[in-house]
């Protein structure tokens, strides 16, 4: 029998690390784990007003299948209040809704770029975008967010540019930041919109952890791209994140930017929509219900991030060897940390001997040792445990790593 073919999408085929393979092996021996790499806000302790999100999604209006391309109405308008009451005018009509963020990557990648097509991805960065191109046909060409002591992290729009070729489609931007927490903020938004209207480019702006900033962080900071695109624009985010759940599956695409822009690509991307159709019919109704909940989600989440970041400020300003990044927003902490251990060797010695697991930098594309990532959203309880291990750690590395 002759083998089947598979797309050359998936050639990569890697086995699994070191890391992968020590953590199953631990979970095979159901040892309880500090993970600090936990992002799955209904797996940390959250008090959710369970009883108010099941009514949502239990409308008896879900019941009868009336299929629209951009999504539900009432779903799109709800999602225009939220937007209005940040001071930003987006019509329902520029809305559409997907299943998830990851699907309006999908979407966007399709629309805008042939095969060998390219887009400019951030690095650091979520190792997920480059794969999301790939399964589109899409070369991810990595542009550089550089951090500075004194200025915090910027994009390096020169080198931005320099990267862009005749076959360069879209810009993506991640505000804020994941891991680093840092928001494009107005002048970087400003300066990308003009660098995507010179070059004829589109910007792709996930916005997913917006809600999220951290407590120092002005507002202006904070403020979406959509308020002041002029180059057409696609400003993304979901419920995932801002309501804190990933199983609901709605997220959406927000068009802006020029008008003419706006109608032309607003016009294929329904008709793309249309072949797929792929949010459901419960939670398109529960969204007005469902967003009408978020600040009370949200406060919680808040509650926590601050909590975890005051500790950890505590923990590693008690010790000399690690520093705590400054970030603006959202679920993670960025550490920089002083010792002889690689970041491999660390994190697989803080996982055997302490059974604590957190990210090494490389993870994220960091283009140096001595890079720790973590969530801040684990319990308090989880999160002092594996930090006291992590900042405990000598600088010797252990034999055989």
């Amino acid at each position: 029998m002759r083998d089947a073919h598979f797309s050359k999408r998936f050639e990569w085929n890697a086995p699994a690390n070191a890391l992968a393979r020590l953590v199953a092996r631990k979970q095979a021996e159901g040892i309880a784990l500090n993970d600090l790499t936990r992002s799955n806000p209904t797996r940390v302790g959250l008090d959710y007003p369970t009883a108010a999100i099941l009514a949502a999604l239990a409308s008896p209006a879900a019941m009868t299948y009336r299929p629209d391309p951009r999504g539900l109405a009432t779903a799109r308008q709800a999602i225009a209040a939220y937007y209005a009451a940040q001071g930003i005018c987006v019509s329902a009509d520029a809305l559409y809704l997907t299943a998830s963020t990851s699907e309006a990557y999908a979407m966007l990648f399709k629309l805008l770029a042939d095969p060998a097509d390219e887009v400019l991805i951030p690095v650091p960065g979520y190792p997920l975008l480059g794969y999301l191109a790939r399964f589109e046909g899409v070369s991810a060409v990595a542009y550089p967010c550089r951090w500075d002591p004194h200025q915090g992290w910027s994009i390096d729009l020169e080198v931005l540019e320099a990267l862009i070729t005749p076959r360069t489609r879209a810009v993506v931007v991640i505000s804020p930041n994941n891991p680093t927490g840092a928001y494009a903020g107005p002048a970087a938004l400003a300066a990308l919109d003009r660098i995507a209207r010179r070059h004829g480019l589109a910007l792709i702006v996930d916005e997913v952890f917006a809600d999220y900033p951290a407590p120092a962080t002005p507002a202006a900071q904070t403020r979406s791209a959509l308020a002041d695109a002029g180059a057409l624009t696609f400003v993304l985010n979901g419920f995932s994140k801002m309501l804190a759940l990933p199983q609901v599956k709605l997220g959406w695409i927000a068009v802006g930017g020029h008008t003419d822009l706006v109608r032309s690509s607003g016009s294929r991307l329904e008709t793309l929509l249309d072949f797929y159709l792929s949010p459901g019919t419960p939670v398109q109704h529960a969204a007005p219900s469902l967003l009408a909940l978020r600040r009370i989600i949200q406060a919680q989440v808040h509650s926590r991030l601050a909590a975890n970041r005051r500790l950890l400020q505590q923990m590693v300003g008690a010790v000399s060897h690690c520093r705590l990044l400054p970030c603006e927003g959202g679920w993670y902490a960025v550490l920089e940390i002083d010792d002889a251990l690689g970041d491999e060797a660390r994190v697989l010695r803080l996982l055997e001997r302490h059974n604590t697991l957190v990210h090494p930098g490389l993870f994220y594309d960091f283009n140096r040792e001595g890079v720790v990532v973590l969530s801040l959203l684990p319990p308090p309880e989880t999160f002092r445990a594996g930090i006291d291990h992590l900042i405990a750690m000598d600088g010797d590395a252990p034999e055989g790593y």
